[in-house]
């Protein structure tokens, strides 16, 4: 069944982009791609999934066993069939959307007080199916214009109204008698769609535009129904329970004893016993003279306004502990290590000290010019790429270094040595580099509007193909870094680079799919889309990857040190535990944690629980973010400082870890969220949870890290080619 969804995606990136972009009305840019009716004029109303904050699992609208089946008559004037699958982007799929036509008839300006639907039977299957779906507390997504159904409500005070997306598949309440549960099933909904005089020369011509679409569902028995099924009490009507007891035709005993309805009277036990379920509507058109089409979407976020004091808190909070740390950064750079090289080139001035790539001054007089070039020739052979160095004699010439070169300066002949598994670092740093232009592409478009919730799947889609598109980029600073450590195979490096992130990515999605797939979920990726994506996996973003790295390679070539490793390693002296590398990078971690903590709750809320509320969120996550990047950044130069200080050059993978760890510390906050603030039942739904928590923290993890190791390899290429006097 999944596999008959249509989505618009090529194996090329180009043709990727022009996918994501599912139609001009996709679009949501305030004065742009207004869809406009006439009174009379059909309104498509499509039913997508339903989903719950109690499970990982979602589920199509129009495959629940206990809905009507869609009758596939021709619905005039829209030029659509009801139970056709609406077209779909990747990421509409990716988040488990199934549109489909309903046949749900809508009329601009038409009220309908009572509309029939149809009779569905279910059987036991279907029966106990429904109340699954009611006691895990699913809504139903609807769509109308583009525009989710949602439920309304009134802020605390009182003083706004906003939306809730989606509405109520039933509910459940205990008996009064028994106190077992009771369930019941919303078989009735109440349309309100709210209309605004269009703009322009439409709104001059009577038509209008859809600025808000609500959904109210309510429970109506089976009994007390006028002729063509329609109900006679639409006010306060007995709810339909979910039971086979329920079939019996006089109820009012059933009612009075409240306990008939789990007695085995009432229900034999007969396995080919049926429960026909009767579904009805009524339809509202409202006028909405204060909101205007192009602000249709505020009210799904005014309960998030609520909140706008604790995010300039958060703000504030970040911008404080981000300056402190400039003030930290600036005495390091502007004073200590200013102070360190003036004082070093002062006494090579004086004659007491040398230079680092100069000549040497011993007790024995200066060394033979010759002599110290020739050595240094030697000793600046280049390093295997897996960091052993080269071992020469040292010369009998060649001493203590004068007491005045202490602290950092005493590994500058060792502090561009080529790390331990730099064949590791470099495809770790090209992922990093393609993840932060997949970032910074989403954060830009997002602030001018492009990517927001009437384009739907768009954020995804758009984000796999800024991703794919970055490839090279990828291939190209993997392939630097990697000749820079001394590697010759970039071919193979190439094939790691391309691999290694999204292998990791795959590999965990397609087996979590297949117990996805065991549970007939929307939440499973069809068969159809995974080969898509290992398309352009490897016939987009692997070729991409592989002309990186080969412009990189060879055209570009190594990055260039100012100073050239000496053969022999300097032995690293004993380290306290806090300039250790897991205790350093946990305890540096923290810092960039702190910085997003008041933000995380509601990311997380936003994600788990809102579902859509992430865009509402955008601008305060780009200056949360930006100052996120600063703080890692200033961390990671105080913390390679006091590890140059005390004697260790082994910064490189020490410079990414640093950047690294706050990911680290935020997969510990999902786990307090989930413990906490989520109330996720069923192995299948935590193991989704954990898993998307995992590979979010862990490409947010690889992106920080490449920031914090380019910061590390600026800073000590600053300093240490500020001590060299030619």
């Amino acid at each position: 069944m999944a596999a008959d969804f249509r989505i618009r995606t090529m194996a090329w990136a180009p043709l990727l982009l022009l996918s994501c972009l599912q139609s001009v009305s996709a679009f949501y840019i305030p004065g742009w791609s207004i869809k406009s009716y006439s009174d009379g004029e059909p309104i498509p109303l499509f039913v997508n999934k339903v989903y719950s904050d109690n499970t990982q699992l979602q589920y199509a609208y129009s495959e629940l066993p206990f809905v009507c089946a869609p009758s596939g008559r021709q619905r005039p004037g829209t030029g659509l069939i009801s139970g056709s699958n609406v077209a779909l982007n990747l990421g509409e799929v990716l988040r488990g959307d199934r549109i489909m036509v309903s046949d749900y008839e809508l009329e601009m300006g038409k009220d309908e007080e009572v509309h029939y639907l149809c009779a569905h039977q279910v059987d036991r299957a279907g029966l106990e199916r429904a109340k699954e779906v009611v006691k895990d507390g699913y809504v139903a997504e609807w769509i109308v214009d583009n525009l989710p159904g949602a439920t309304s409500f009134v802020t605390v005070d009182k003083s706004r109204k906003y939306y809730a997306a989606g509405f109520k598949l039933g509910y459940e309440e205990a008996s009064m008698v028994t106190g077992q549960p009771r369930y019941f099933l919303n078989n009735h909904v109440t349309i309100a769609i709210r209309w605004h005089r269009a703009p322009g020369r439409d709104g001059r011509h009577g038509k209008k535009v859809i600025v808000g679409f609500e959904v109210y569902a309510k429970s109506i028995e089976a009994g007390n129904r006028a002729a063509g099924g329609v109900p006679i009490d639409l006010a306060h009507p007995p709810g339909f329970e979910l039971t086979m007891a329920h079939n019996i035709t006089n109820t009012t005993l059933a009612r009075e004893l409240d306990a008939s309805y789990v007695l085995g009277e009432y229900d034999d036990g007969a396995e080919n016993a049926t429960l026909t379920i009767p579904y009805t509507y009524s339809v509202y058109f409202i006028e909405e003279p204060k909101i205007e089409w192009a602000n249709r979407w505020d009210l799904y976020f005014v309960n998030q306004d609520d909140s706008n004091k604790i995010h300039w808190l958060g703000i504030i909070n970040s911008i404080v502990i981000s300056g402190l740390l400039t003030a930290v950064v600036a005495v390091i750079l502007a004073r200590t290590i200013h102070g360190d090289i003036k004082g070093y080139k002062e006494g090579l001035e004086e004659g007491k000290l040398r230079s680092i790539t100069g000549v040497k001054r011993t007790s024995k007089g200066l060394r033979s010019p010759k002599k110290s070039f020739e050595k240094d020739c030697l000793l600046a052979q280049p390093d295997a790429l897996d960091g052993t160095p080269t071992t020469l004699p040292d010369d009998e010439d060649d001493e203590q270094l004068p007491e005045e070169i202490t602290g950092w300066k005493l590994v500058h002949g060792d502090v561009f040595r080529s790390p331990a598994h730099g064949h590791l670092l470099a495809p770790l740093i090209g992922s990093g580099m393609q993840l932060v232009f997949m970032a910074t592409g989403l954060i830009i478009l997002s602030c001018f509007g492009i990517l927001n919730p009437s384009f739907r799947g768009g954020f995804i889609s758009v984000g796999f193909a800024l991703y794919i598109l970055a490839g090279s980029f990828s291939g190209y600073y993997s392939a630097r870094v990697y000749r820079t450590f001394g590697g010759t195979n970039w071919r193979t490096n190439a094939i790691v680079s391309a691999t290694l992130i999204p292998g990791l990515l795959f590999a965990t999605i397609f087996l979590l799919n297949l117990f996805v797939w065991a549970q007939a979920s929307s939440t499973a990726i069809p068969l159809g889309t995974l080969i898509a994506l290992i398309a352009l996996w490897l016939l987009t973003q692997l070729p991409l990857v592989y002309l990186g790295s080969w412009y990189g390679f060879t055209k570009s070539g190594a990055y260039t040190h100012p100073i050239k490793a000496n053969a022999i390693p300097r032995q690293i002296p004993p380290q306290s535990w806090y300039a250790r590398n897991a205790q350093a990078a946990l305890l540096a971690g923290l810092v960039p944690f702190a910085i997003v903590f008041v933000e995380l709750m509601f990311v997380f809320r936003s994600l788990w629980q809102d579902k859509s509320g992430y865009y509402y969120m955008f601008g305060f996550l780009a200056v949360i973010g930006a100052i996120l990047i600063l703080v890692v950044m200033e961390t990671t130069v105080i913390a390679v400082y006091i590890q140059l200080c005390n004697e260790n050059y082994n910064w490189w993978w020490q410079s990414f870890l640093l950047g690294a760890s706050p990911a680290l510390w935020i997969f510990a906050y999902s786990i307090y969220y989930f413990l906490h603030h989520l109330h996720i039942d069923g192995a299948l739904s935590t193991a989704l949870f954990f898993s998307y928590s995992f590979l979010a923290c862990g490409t947010l993890g690889v992106a920080l890290g490449t920031v914090g190791f380019l910061t590390a390899y600026a800073f000590v290429g600053r300093i240490y080619g500020a001590v060299k006097v030619d």
